[in-house]
């Protein structure tokens, strides 16, 4: 189960889950419980652009190699990464993450 995704080109694990409970300082079991769904959600409120940032960024990447694949300079990787966090942070954002919001 997504073992092809953009995820895991940098991850080894399907620990986006986790990584999600980190930023929100929220307990795993707040998050939607099948991967794939949890997954498909966070792939349609990011770009593609920004998931990949957001897989590079978990996997502890060194920012010179991140910047050399956005083609980027420290400032222009220092404006994704806030745009990047600045959508997690969104209400819309966060409240379609959590398991309460979908339905039964």
């Amino acid at each position: 189960m997504l073992e092809n995704t953009l995820w895991r080109q940098y991850n080894g694990d399907n620990s986006f889950r986790e990584k999600l409970a980190e930023f929100y300082v929220m307990n795993v079991n707040e998050f939607i419980d099948n991967d794939k769904i949890l997954y498909g959600v966070m792939k349609s409120k990011l770009t593609k652009k920004e998931l990949k940032l957001f897989a590079m960024i978990s996997a502890n990447l060194d920012e010179n190699e991140i910047m050399k694949v956005f083609s980027l300079d420290k400032e222009g990787l220092d404006k994704a990464k806030f745009k990047l966090y600045k959508k997690f942070k969104q209400d819309k954002t966060r409240l379609t993450f959590r398991a309460s919001t979908q339905e039964s």
